[in-house]
């Protein structure tokens, strides 16, 4: 039996395709048990960094979402690495860093807490949505790289009280 895909709305344009040509790499958690908010400690962490510095991260991260992220960040990984082979693109998985990083609010799970006197109070287990975009860094050009700060040089000498000297005028 054929799985059937929804096509996209019309007028609608979906953009999974960097400026090489080279599709983005993405992966997602729905209905993680964590906070949002807690989440997005970690996800704030990683954002924008390659992805072996964010694996490093999240491995010495004590926090719990970096649990759930590291999760999706291998995910990731993985299905970059499967569609480099399935399509035989040319993309080095260690030149990978972290285009888009986000956590989305999941649905809340409402429950009640007997509390004295016979009231109740509410609580609510929220769940997270956490998604992951790979890309491939862009290489610089020697143009675009930046040539090392020269030290300023001081055309006239100073005293230590930060007035110039008459002598060297």
């Amino acid at each position: 039996m054929a799985i059937k895909q929804k096509a996209p709305l019309k007028g609608h344009k979906i953009k999974w395709i960097n400026e090489k040509g080279l599709p983005y790499f993405r992966a997602s958690h729905r209905y993680a048990r964590i906070s949002p908010r807690k989440a997005r400690l970690v996800i704030d962490m990683i954002r924008g960094k390659s992805v072996n510095e964010a694996q490093l991260m999240l491995e010495f991260c004590p926090k719990r979402g970096a649990y759930f992220v590291k999760k999706v960040l291998k995910s990731a990984m993985a299905n970059a690495e499967e569609l480099i082979v399935q399509k035989k693109l040319d993309a080095d998985i260690e030149r990978f860093y972290i285009a888009e990083a986000r956590v989305d609010e999941g649905p809340t799970l409402k429950r009640w807490l007997p509390r004295a006197r016979g009231h109740a109070t509410p609580i609510h287990k929220r769940t997270s949505h956490i998604h992951l975009v790979l890309d491939e860094l862009e290489e610089e050009s020697a143009e675009n790289q930046r040539a090392p700060k020269s030290k300023r040089k001081t055309d006239q000498k100073t005293s230590p009280q930060g007035k110039k000297d008459k002598s060297s005028a």
